[in-house]
Formats: structure tokens, C-alpha cells, sequence
């Protein structure tokens, strides 16, 4: 793997320090108030051009509606009122970690504009600015380069697309980012995970980092030999990286042999003649085409003479045609079919036959159709044809979105440099030697620094400290045991506990730590025993308080008496099995006793019953 690839994380962090430009709240709001309206257009930027990325988004007529959170609008946000001076606290944090990636600081903090048209800022640009260049970070004895640290604004939240409109929500718009950025230095797909996630690690010791998904988005650069850069952004499941990096491996391979056959066919560039073909398909049972028509559009056809079987063919391992649909729906249409595919999805032989005859072609020759109102049509089969167009010279330069299976889907061209100009509304700001003096000299705790603290002061083992240091939750597990000294049972719930009751679908993240707090408080309290805190967990995940969780799962603990009484009766009915046993009883006995107790009694205290009902029961044979 290491001779085929090259990859580059950048990384985005949000900041907990309120909003980077405004004294606004950064947290985010379950609903939205107003609408405010707007159509942004792109600009040229310092080279005097405008960026491709921004006029394909312009190009895709869009226009964008702003939710507030509450009755009060700020006027930053709505771009109404200049930005105010940067948040000072969320400068510190990058500088604070410029310095603990060993960077070269800049002398001067100067905020530029980053062209954006997509709707995700009110302005139709980003602020961002240059922290600090050059730098590393050592992962399994290997250094990774650092090519640049910037402070930006994160963007505004996108709510729900309807049509040619976008909603979105400005609770997010403004929120401080860290965004690092790694040289292409990775070589494996584990590494990549590995990187990130010390990273990320690195970030969360500044103790100045919002937690929770969405959070953190990873942006991946990745690149094959005979390939071209790829941005695959906004990746937010860290486990995820790997995946996305093999099939995005596996993605550049297949266009690189597309290539190579069209190569070898002597194949020429496909021309954009759309022939309406409508009168062809008018009776053909298939959905798309007669919902299409039902609304009053039309089929559309291609020619693309040269590319047959590449875009679905051989066994399925080479998938044009799926990168070509991609490009199509971003014109707004549902998809597009194409010859090596056909006949399927309602559309018959007969009707293919018939599709070729209109379009004169033999039957190894290739089209495309699209069903959908004329210049929809027409604009998402130029569309579609550029991209047949571009196999001919191998991968294209893109931004991909990632899915949830660990595939990507084209979004937009990679941006270029045409999207950057000078912020004018916020001054430059001077960092003397002595700011970053000071800040060397009290950088934060590094992980492994915690995790031996951890270890040592608690008696917990590495990996469990080195868990608790990677999921961010040492300061409240720290908190828990010099409140309650109860360390044991709190790494195991914040490691162990955390991570079942997440793969069941629930979400203990979203338990707040006073709440959390409250639970062992209430444990060190004996009203339940440390076998309820998963059930009661699970429970205050879905938003129930610790005390309705107590009383909703009827985990009010027991005393002694009446759990004895409970553990006799247990014994009394496996009397044969007991005396046949002897007090090897005592451990198949225990998952009846805890079932019957469920969580009222420790897990101790019940045994000591158990085995104290069965040696009663035995002495009197």
C-alpha cells in the first residue's frame, strides 16, 4: 500500500469559546425562527479569477434561507454589521497548539476571505486566517509533517433542501475553528486513522474543544501514482477513515483502467448532440420516464460512441456510469440510464432496440437518456458527457462527500487558489515573542502525560487511562473519583459502558456531566448498586432524570434483610441442584440472584448472601 498512495488529513475543531467574530451563544438550538432570504454570486479573488468550485455552486441557481435561534437576530451573522474583534480566547487555543505541534508561528495574524457560494455563509465567503506553518507530529515512530495551522469560522448548519432552495440554521455560522493540515506524508489507510486521531488527541488536551458529533470533520487529500488529488470532506466517524481511504484507492484504480481501455480503442471525445427521444418512450412502463412525462418533460438522449462497457461493464468493476450520474444530479435530476445497463428498471429490449434505431447506432455502441423537464435534461446530459469526457484523460480533480457505507459522491471541483482575498473588516493582530514565551511555558498537559497520571494516582491499567484520554472523558472521570473514589467502576463505565451502550444505538455522550455526577453521587449514596449504573445510563440517554430513572426501573436498593429473604426462596427452589452441588452452586446461582435483585444490591454483598443461604441450607442434612 505504501508505493500507491500519498494522503494528507486536514482537520476541523471546534472551539468551546463563543463565536469567533460576535459575543453570540455557539451552542446549537433544536428549532428555527424567520427566514431570511438570500442568492449569493461568487468574486474574483487576488489572482483576479473566480475559483471553478465557486461558479459551478453559482452556477446551480440556488437560493438560500437563514434560521435564527431566538427572537434577537444578530446582524454578524446576517453579514448586516462588520465582524467585531476576534474572540481572543479561541486565538490563544490555536497558538496554544501551534506550540504543541512545535510550529512556526507567523508574526502577524492577518484574516482573509475564502470564497463560499453554497450557502453555508450569509457573506458568500469564510474568514480565515494563517496561524503558523511547518511543524510535526510523531505517530508509531514515524513524523508526520505539519503544513499549516488556521483559526476560521465554522459555517452555517444546512437544514433541508427543497427544490431549487436551501434551508439553513445559524446556530453553527461563526463557531471558532482549528483546521490543521498534514503534509501528504501518510501511507496506509490505518495511518490515517492513527494521525487523526493523535491529532485530535492533541486538541482535546487544550481543554478548549467543543465534544459530540459534528464536532470535528476530517478532510481527506488522497492521491494514487497516475491518479490526481482528491478531497473527501467532512468525514466526522474517526473509525471511518480507513474505509474511505481503501475505496477511494480502489475508485482511482478503476478510472485508471477505464483510461487505459478507451486507450486502446482509439476512443475520441463523445460529442454533446442531444436527440429528443421522447416519442421512443412515451409508452414504456418504467416510473422515472413516465413520471417524467407525466410532468409534462421529455427524454433526452446522447450518443457516446466509444464507450460501451466501461460504464457498467466487466463483472461490475468498472462503474463510468455511476460517476456520470453523480455529475448528472447535481443539475437537479433524479439520475440519468445509460446503454450498459439497459435493458432494466422498466425499460425493455424491445425499447432499447427501438432507442438505437432513433439514434443510429449499432449494438456496440454506448448512450445515455434523461427523463426529466427539457433543459434539466438537456444540462444534466452536457453534464454527464464532460464526465465520459474526462475518462479519457484518467481521474479529475474533486471534492467528494463522504456515505455512510464508506463510499464517496462527487460534490464540486477541487477549489483552486482563485478563492482567496484580503479580509478588510478585521485588523491584522501582532504576536510578540513574548505572547508565545508565555505560552510555551504553560503549554497544556500532553496524553501521555495524563495517562500516566492517571494510572499512577487511580490504579487504573494504561489502556483503560489511554481510552478515557482518547474519548475526552478524564476530566470528568478525575472529577468523579476524588469526589466519590469509586475510579474503578468509573473507567469501566466511561470506557466499557459508553461503548456497548453506543453500539446498541444509544447515546451516553449526551449525558450531561452534572448528570453524571448526580448518578455516582446517588451511588455512593448505596440507593442502587453499581450493577444498575448501564440500565440507568441507558435510560438518562434517552433524557430521563437520574431520579426518574431510579424509580422508572424500580432499582431502589434493598437491605440486607429483605434481600437475604429474596436470595432463601431462590435457594429453597433449586434445593435438589444445591445440596447435589454443594457450594459449587453458589456461581450458577448468581444470574438468578441478580436477575432477581436487578441492580438493587452489590454484586458483592449478594454473593456473601448466597453462599451464607446455601451453607444454611446444606447444614441441616
Amino acid at each position: 500500500m505504501s508505493e500507491e498512495m500519498k494522503c494528507g488529513i486536514e482537520i476541523h475543531q471546534q472551539l468551546e469559546t463563543g463565536k469567533l467574530f460576535c459575543s453570540c451563544d455557539s451552542a446549537l438550538c433544536e428549532t428555527g425562527k424567520g427566514a431570511y432570504f438570500r442568492k449569493l454570486r461568487p468574486t474574483t479573488g487576488e489572482t483576479g479569477e473566480i475559483d471553478r468550485a465557486a461558479l459551478v455552486q453559482f452556477k446551480r441557481g440556488m437560493g438560500f434561507r437563514y434560521q435564527r435561534c431566538d427572537e434577537a437576530s444578530c446582524l454578524v451573522e446576517l453579514d448586516e454589521e462588520p465582524p467585531h474583534p476576534v474572540n481572543e480566547s479561541a486565538l490563544e487555543t490555536a497558538l496554544t497548539y501551534a506550540c504543541m505541534l512545535d510550529a512556526d508561528v507567523i508574526d502577524e495574524i492577518q484574516f482573509m476571505r475564502k470564497i463560499v457560494v453554497d450557502g453555508s455563509n450569509t457573506s458568500g465567503f469564510q474568514r480565515t486566517s494563517l496561524i503558523s506553518t511547518g511543524g510535526s507530529v510523531e505517530v508509531n515512530g514515524r513524523k508526520i509533517g505539519i503544513l499549516s495551522i488556521c483559526l476560521e469560522e465554522d459555517a452555517a448548519r444546512k437544514i433541508e433542501t427543497k427544490g431549487d432552495e436551501v434551508t439553513y440554521r445559524l446556530d453553527r455560522l461563526g463557531i471558532p475553528l482549528v483546521e490543521v493540515a498534514t503534509a501528504p506524508d501518510m501511507t496506509t489507510p490505518e495511518e490515517v486513522m492513527e494521525v487523526a486521531l493523535r491529532l485530535g488527541t492533541l486538541l482535546r488536551a487544550t481543554k478548549k474543544v467543543k465534544r459530540g458529533i459534528g464536532t470535528i470533520r476530517e478532510d481527506v487529500n488522497i492521491s494514487i501514482p497516475g491518479g490526481a488529488r482528491i478531497e473527501i470532506k467532512g468525514v466526522q466517524e474517526l473509525r471511518m477513515l480507513p474505509d474511505f481511504v481503501r475505496n477511494e484507492i480502489g475508485r482511482q484504480k478503476m478510472l485508471l483502467r477505464i483510461k487505459d481501455v478507451l486507450a486502446d480503442r482509439g476512443t475520441q471525445e463523445a460529442l454533446f448532440e442531444p436527440v429528443d427521444v421522447t416519442a421512443v418512450l412515451k409508452d414504456c412502463p418504467s416510473k422515472v420516464i413516465k413520471g417524467a412525462l407525466d410532468d409534462k418533460g421529455k427524454v433526452i438522449a446522447v450518443r457516446l460512441r466509444g464507450f460501451a462497457g466501461v460504464m457498467n461493464g466487466d463483472d461490475g468493476t468498472l462503474r463510468l456510469g455511476s460517476e456520470m450520474a453523480q455529475y448528472a444530479r447535481t443539475k437537479g435530476v433524479k439520475g440519468i440510464f445509460h446503454s450498459d445497463e439497459l435493458p432494466n428498471y422498466g425499460i425493455e429490449q424491445q425499447h432499447v432496440d427501438a432507442l438505437r434505431e432513433a439514434l443510429r447506432l449499432p449494438p456496440d455502441e454506448a448512450f445515455v437518456i434523461c427523463a426529466a423537464a427539457e433543459k434539466r435534461a438537456n444540462e444534466a446530459l452536457r453534464t454527464a458527457v464532460e464526465r465520459a469526457n474526462e475518462a479519457l484523460k484518467g481521474v479529475p480533480e474533486e471534492t467528494r462527500d463522504p456515505q455512510p457505507d464508506g463510499t464517496t459522491r462527487y460534490s464540486r471541483p477541487l477549489p483552486g487558489a482563485a478563492r482567496m482575498y484580503p479580509e478588510t473588516d478585521v485588523p491584522p493582530e501582532e504576536i510578540t515573542q513574548e505572547r508565545l514565551e508565555r505560552i510555551r511555558s504553560n503549554l497544556p498537559e500532553f496524553p501521555e502525560q495524563t495517562e500516566a497520571r492517571l494510572t499512577e494516582k487511580y490504579g487504573i491499567n494504561r489502556q483503560q487511562a489511554s481510552q478515557l484520554v482518547r474519548q475526552s472523558h478524564d476530566e470528568l472521570f478525575s472529577e468523579i473519583s476524588d469526589a466519590y473514589g469509586m475510579a474503578a467502576v468509573a473507567a469501566t463505565m466511561l470506557t466499557n459502558t459508553y461503548t456497548e451502550l453506543e453500539r446498541d444505538g444509544s447515546s451516553p455522550e449526551s449525558v450531561s456531566d452534572a448528570s453524571v455526577m448526580e448518578l455516582f453521587s446517588l451511588l455512593k449514596q448505596a440507593r442502587f448498586s453499581k450493577e444498575a449504573v448501564p440500565a440507568l445510563l441507558r435510560e438518562m440517554a434517552s433524557g430521563t432524570g437520574v431520579e426518574a430513572a431510579i424509580k422508572k426501573l424500580g432499582l431502589e436498593s434493598v437491605d440486607s434483610g429483605e434481600a437475604a429473604g429474596i436470595i432463601s426462596k431462590i435457594v429453597k427452589e433449586r434445593e435438589e441442584f444445591v445440596r447435589s452441588k454443594g457450594m459449587d452452586a453458589a456461581g450458577p446461582l448468581m444470574g438468578p440472584v441478580m436477575g432477581a435483585l436487578r441492580g438493587k444490591l452489590d454484586g458483592k454483598q449478594a454473593s456473601d448472601l448466597l453462599e451464607a443461604a446455601i451453607k444454611k441450607l446444606i447444614s441441616k442434612e
